[in-house]
Order: C-alpha cells, then structure tokens, then sequence
C-alpha cells in the first residue's frame, strides 16, 4: 500500500513519514521543486516534487498511490492577510480533493487545524461539537484554514470523497527544520522570552498526531472530525516545564492583557513600516491572551491516538534542536 504524503518534510510531515514506514506502508514523499528537505534525508521512500498548487502535479503523484495524507500548509502569521496563504491551504487543498477523486484515491487523510473549532477552558475544552469563532483575530492562516476543512467536509457530503480529518493543536517534536513551534524552545534557551501572557493553549507532541494521521487510513469515521491535542497549560505551566528541562529560568513576569496588545499593535505598525516580520503583531498578540484549550477525547477513543507526556515532546524537540544548532 503506497501513501502520497503532502508537505512531507515539515514538522508533522516529517513524522508522519516515519510513522508510516514504521507500519510497513510503501510513502511516496511529495516536496516542493529545489527543497533541501534534510529531515527526510536517508530514509527508503520514494522523492516526487511539485507543488500543490499546481493540479496536474498531483495527479501525477497520485497517479500511483492508494491514499493521501495531505498536510502541507502555510503557517505564517505574517502579513496577516496575505493572498498566498489562501492559495497554499485552500487552493491547494482543492487541487489535493480533485486530485484524489480523480485518481479514486481509497482513503484522504486531511490536516486542518483545531483553530477551526471555538476554543475553551480548563473546565469546559473546546471540542469537535463547537462552531468556529476565529474570524476575530483577522488572520488569514486560521481563516483559511477554517474554509479549507469546510471544503473538504463539503466533498465528502455532496461527492463521495472518502476523507478523515486531523485537527492538531500546538505540536513540539523532532524535525523542526524551520523551524516553527521550535522558536518558542530557541527564544527561552536564549533567554529572549522576558515575559508570559495570560492566555494558555493546548499542546501536543507531533508524533502522536503523526500516529492519529497515520491509523486514520483504517480507523475513523468518513466526514469526521478529530482534535489531535494533549496538555492544557497557562503559559506559566508550560515555561515551568520548559524550564526543568532545558536548564534555563523561565520567564517571571506576567505582561497585563493591554501593555501585550499595545506591544502587537506597534509590532504590526514596525512591520509594515520595515517591511520585515515582527516578533509580535496585534493578531497573535490577541491570540497570547486567550485560553486555547481543547480535548483530544475524540481522537483517543477512535483513532488509538497516544497520550506522550509533553515533557518528552519538550525533551526531544530541544535535543534535535540543540544537534541541528539551532540552540
């Protein structure tokens, strides 16, 4: 059985693959024309470049597998609106549908977001059952997002499209070449993270939502949904663990609500002016200060995802991390 895996050589993309070849399936790696993709270098999988925008190189990577995880996605948060994030997560995922429907792929494995659910608190999580409320932060990754999944789950209604859909939240792990969630471990080791917010999110680690992606080809439900997350943590919890692990004093001081919202508006101001990528613009700012918490209940009972203790995603992406030099 040969799997098509799309952004392959990301974060999640990088475990996926080694989960796959770990349950014996043949991968077909999907990376863009001229990727160095060092975090797939020396496995036996077989290398197909092209671009999920472009159609026709889809269907030629397809051409020979029996089922896609689709996880390819921009991430980027700034500019917060900018018209190549909708053309990565939507289009893109649009060409992945038709591609899949036209090679009469047996199963999709679709990569969406958690953010395309209304998060909650500690006491009350947000799930599965919650409607989407992420317009407010007027960024175009998590409303891009949104309409890529609603896309998806509209093929599987009105088109047969045999697809399962994984929702991660806030992953850690190996492989973080770029490297993303791993800013947040660069910044504390170097001592530049002078404060917390008073928000908190739900965090996982990327091999166990590697594990839902990969069982979601034989277990799940066609059309459904599936909060991949573990840990929810204030940001004061989560740098404490961070803190034990690496060796390194964790931020004590608590930044109000406001002063962290002027600071993004003035990052969002810098970085139109510079023309360069703030640390913090107003969008993420309002994101730092809320709760993000959501269960992963769903996908533990029907996809057999693990629960991997966060302080061993924590351990192992600061490892790699520090061997790649990043730290």
């Amino acid at each position: 059985m040969k799997i098509l895996v799309t952004g392959s050589d990301g974060l999640l993309g990088s475990h996926i693959v080694r989960e796959l070849l770990a349950d014996g399936y043949d991968v077909c790696a999907l990376t863009l024309p001229g990727s160095p993709s060092k975090t797939l270098e020396g496995l036996p999988i077989e290398r197909v470049y092209g671009n999920i925008c472009q159609l026709d190189d889809l269907k030629n990577a397809m051409a020979s597998c029996d089922m896609v995880i689709h996880a390819a996605a921009s991430t980027k948060v700034w500019p917060t609106r900018a018209k190549d994030i909708w053309e990565i997560n939507l289009t893109g995922t649009s060409n992945v549908v038709e591609a899949a429907l036209d090679c009469q792929l047996k199963r999709m494995v679709y990569v969406s977001s958690a953010s395309a659910f209304r998060p909650g608190s500690k006491a009350q999580p947000g799930s599965e059952t919650n409607d989407f409320d992420g317009f407010h932060y007027h960024l175009d990754y998590i409303d891009s997002k949104y309409a890529a999944q609603n896309y998806v789950l509209q093929a599987v209604k009105e088109r047969g499209l045999p697809a399962v859909l994984i929702n991660p939240t806030f992953m850690f792990g190996e492989y973080d070449s770029q490297p993303s969630s791993g800013k947040m471990i660069v910044a504390m080791y170097a001592g530049s993270l002078p404060g917390y917010t008073n928000g908190g999110k739900n965090f996982v680690y990327a091999k166990d939502v590697a594990r839902a992606c990969v069982n979601a080809l034989t277990m799940g439900r066609i059309g459904e949904c599936y909060i991949a997350g573990n840990a929810n943590l204030s940001y004061p919890e989560l740098f404490e663990k961070m803190s034990q692990i690496m060796g390194v004093k964790a931020p004590s001081i608590r930044v109000p609500n406001p002063m962290i919202l002027i600071y993004g508006y003035l990052g969002t101001l810098w970085g139109k002016i510079m023309h360069r990528t703030p640390g913090l613009n107003h969008a993420t700012a309002r994101v730092s200060c809320d709760d993000q918490y959501y269960t992963a209940q769903k996908a533990v009972k029907e996809l057999k995802m693990p629960q991997t203790p966060l302080e061993t995603a924590i351990q192992n992406a600061f490892n790699w991390l520090k061997t790649n030099h990043y730290c």
